[in-house]
């Protein structure tokens, strides 16, 4: 038995509630997101200073905690799967499995169910479900051969280096450049006239912080509860306090400098508005640090609170499935009550195609419209989800480890 099997054997631990009441806290916000992207009538990028408001962008900005937060736990899980009993080689083949099974689902489900409400897959975005997926299968191809920490190592070399090569400085990489733009870079890619799939979430940095949640945060997740719930506080205000740093310096970390604006407010909103596509460090630092302190006292929250987030938790790809084509619909039925009409709801919007179907000038709704759609949608879910929640839990079959 090898150190990393000889650690875990020794420290066998349940499901984590923090963990699950962490990652249901962000799915809901996650749908917070979703709900601005098909019912707001802003027709320009929330976190555009020029044109935003400072609620408009917080909408957009708070939901920035959810893909890292998904990631990093996805990683975690999977190192905590060996607490449980997995072997290495046993994990590897579960992770490229479900990876495989996620990439499928982003293309084949989420795409024409979620986005585009129709199957001709004209343009398809490969988001988050897909990214998770991709990790999870280059990480199977590490678990059986590399120790747990290297791996880990790995994650942190990643996530503080990648941004050297950001832009221009690719070229740094000679032949390997084009490679390293592909699997860094929001890439835009036509394998098939008239059709083009864009690539939102490269595989290089979001694989570096499911490394980090496999080699680093899982372990740490099964050391004595109020050690690690101090660990991670210390740990989620470094992470903040270093953010603040490079972040005031502007010499590293994000592609995007900050600059005073016309007033205070507009500044904070430029000092925090950081690169998502692909995450820079400095995005990773502000949503990950929050996140670890978080995750320090979610075994601290009221426990019905507790209990919700957490049934939403244990739930995730089965909540996802089912959000976005409830979201759509709804979009749809209230554009046919409004215009009579919604063909610009059956593609997808963030394909552009004004020329055959026009989105209609001023289409959407205030905020407020958009926070009352999301709490019922969220709140709608929620029998649902308890009902699945308690399906796996009393089943025993390994396919419901995949939904």
């Amino acid at each position: 038995m090898d150190d990393d099997q000889g650690t875990i054997a020794a420290r066998r631990a349940p499901r984590l509630t923090s963990i699950d009441a962490l990652r249901g806290l962000v799915m809901v916000v996650m749908a917070l997101d979703h709900t601005r992207d098909l019912f707001s009538n802003a027709a320009f990028d929330p976190t555009d200073l020029t044109q935003t408001t400072p609620l408009l962008f917080f909408t957009r900005w708070i939901t920035h905690f959810c893909a890292p937060v998904f990631v990093l736990l996805a990683g975690t899980s999977a190192f905590l799967s060996l607490s449980g009993g997995k072997s290495r080689g046993e994990l590897a083949r579960f992770l490229v499995t479900r990876g495989l099974w996620l990439m499928l689902l982003e293309v084949a489900v989420v795409t024409p169910l979620g986005w585009s409400f129709n199957f001709d897959y004209g343009f398809t975005r490969l988001q988050v479900i897909w990214v998770i997926g991709a990790s999870m299968a280059v990480l199977a191809g590490l678990v059986p051969i590399v120790p747990r920490r290297a791996i880990g190592v790995l994650g942190l070399v990643i996530v503080l280096g990648h941004n050297v090569f950001d832009g221009p400085h690719a070229a740094w990489l000679g032949g390997f450049a084009g490679t390293w733009t592909l699997l860094h870079n929001l890439t835009p890619l036509q394998p098939f006239p008239h059709k083009t799939v864009l690539s939102i979430y490269p595989i290089v940095p979001w694989f570096g912080v499911m490394a980090l949640g496999y080699g680093c945060v899982g372990e740490l997740m099964l050391v004595d509860p109020r050690k690690r719930d101090r660990l991670l506080l210390i740990i989620g205000l470094a992470m903040i306090a270093l953010f603040a740093l490079l972040r005031a310096s502007n010499l590293y970390g994000d592609p995007k400098p900050w600059a005073v604006q016309k007033d205070a407010v507009r500044t904070l909103l430029s000092f925090v508005s950081c690169t998502k596509y692909p995450p820079s460090l400095l995005y990773l630092l502000m949503t990950l640090g929050p996140a670890a302190i978080v995750l320090a006292f979610a075994d601290r929250l009221p426990r019905l609170i507790t209990e919700i987030l957490t049934t939403y938790g244990r739930v995730p790809l089965f909540y996802y499935l089912l959000h976005l084509p409830i979201l759509h619909g709804l979009a749809v039925l209230f554009s046919y009550v409004r215009y009579g009409q919604a063909p610009w709801l059956f593609h997808d919007m963030m394909a552009q195609r004004g020329a055959a179907h026009p989105i209609p000038p001023g289409y959407g709704y205030d905020l407020w419209v958009v926070y009352l759609v999301w709490i019922a949608v969220v709140a709608a879910l929620y029998p649902a989800c308890r009902w699945y929640a308690g399906v796996k839990r009393r089943g025993k079959h390994p396919l419901l480890s995949y939904l």
